[in-house]
């Protein structure tokens, strides 16, 4: 048996097609615990041989399958199957039912995104979805930077915010983190920070810091807000 890596978590990929697939190989690779759920059996076979996580058949968003997949201690769930309709209902049952606090959603429609983001569920449409803007909705700590100076000493990253800062000013996020807040992603719109802006359920935040202080950005947006 694969033994997990420090810091390895749990999660639950709702689709085995291929980005369903994809991502339960790379976040594996990683070291982590995956579970991957599909109403096709034979769908797992995109998994290969060697694939050490649980493979469940079922419904996505039935509560008996997402709980024999181990919902319930998840860090992340990933809703990526073929349906719009059927991934934003797995995942609001993820969010709403069961707390998981990282979820995202793959959404074939773009017209339909900014309804779903407006839930607070982030998604990734198909036509821009790549493997790295997939996994830095549902990574832990270890970001991968957006943008690099040539210099390799300045990073623009994704940063997961902790829900407790929702309604707190940009600027204490920036004061907190020692960081500067580059632009947000809200309702899957790029937005450019302005003054008194705060961080609402649902923003995915681009902060520009030295890359040698982006482990401590992280750990510190990870927390709670400090107690004023």
């Amino acid at each position: 048996m694969r033994a997990c890596s420090v810091g390895a978590v749990h999660f639950v990929i709702m689709g085995c097609g291929r980005v369903g697939s994809t991502l339960a190989l790379s976040l594996e690779s990683q070291g982590h615990d995956v579970a991957v759920i599909d109403q096709n059996a034979s769908a797992f076979r995109r998994l290969g041989t060697t694939f050490e996580g649980k493979r469940v058949t079922g419904i996505g968003f039935d509560r008996d399958t997402l709980t024999e997949a181990g919902i319930e201690s998840t860090y992340a769930f990933a809703a990526v199957s073929n349906g719009d309709n059927s991934n934003i209902l797995a995942a609001r049952v993820a969010r709403e039912t069961f707390g998981v606090e990282h979820v995202v959603a793959r959404i074939y429609d773009p017209g339909r995104a900014e309804v779903y983001q407006r839930l607070g569920i982030p998604t990734v449409a198909t036509v821009r979805w790549t493997a790295d803007q997939m996994l830095r909705r549902l990574l832990p700590q270890g970001s991968v930077p957006e943008h690099t100076d040539p210099s390799g000493r300045v990073v623009v990253a994704e940063i997961p915010v902790h829900t407790s800062w929702i309604g707190r000013p940009l600027s204490q996020i920036e004061d907190v983190a020692g960081a500067r807040v580059a632009y947000l992603t809200r309702l899957g719109e790029g937005v450019v920070p302005e003054k008194d802006m705060v961080y609402q359920d649902g923003d995915l935040v681009h902060l520009v810091t030295a890359a040698a202080s982006l482990a401590t950005v992280e750990h510190k947006l990870d927390q709670p807000p400090p107690a004023e």
